[in-house]
């Protein structure tokens, strides 16, 4: 069974940086794309970056310049830089696998990030 398992979450004050991380476990398979998607309170979840195995990235337009995707084989990181108060939300790793029996999507369980002072 797929397990996806972050950390690095946490507290930072605004303008400061963290570094998230989501190893993807119980698969010989490589994942077409791995991203990262947020859920701030009352908000519906959103891309924050994705990408694909190919190399390919797509950033929120909210976190260009300022968040970095990079994917070394199953583990997929977010480096954020300059983080901000609006960049508080619950992140969630995400996975995308299509094989022969079909297209699977896998979630982590989601890692809190909160800026403030």
């Amino acid at each position: 069974q797929v397990q996806l398992v972050e950390s690095g979450g946490g507290l930072v004050q605004p303008g400061g940086s963290l570094r998230l991380s989501c190893a993807a476990s119980g698969t010989p398979f490589s994942f077409n794309a791995m991203g990262w998607y947020r859920q701030a309170p009352g908000k519906q979840r959103e891309l924050v970056a994705a990408r694909t195995a190919g190399g390919s990235t797509n950033y929120a337009d909210s976190v260009k310049g300022r968040f970095t995707i990079s994917r070394d084989k199953n583990t997929v990181y977010l480096q954020m830089n300059s983080l901000k108060p609006e960049d508080t939300a619950v992140y969630y790793c995400n996975a995308v696998q299509s094989l022969l029996s079909g297209r699977y999507v896998y979630w982590g369980q989601g890692t809190q990030v909160t800026v403030s002072s």
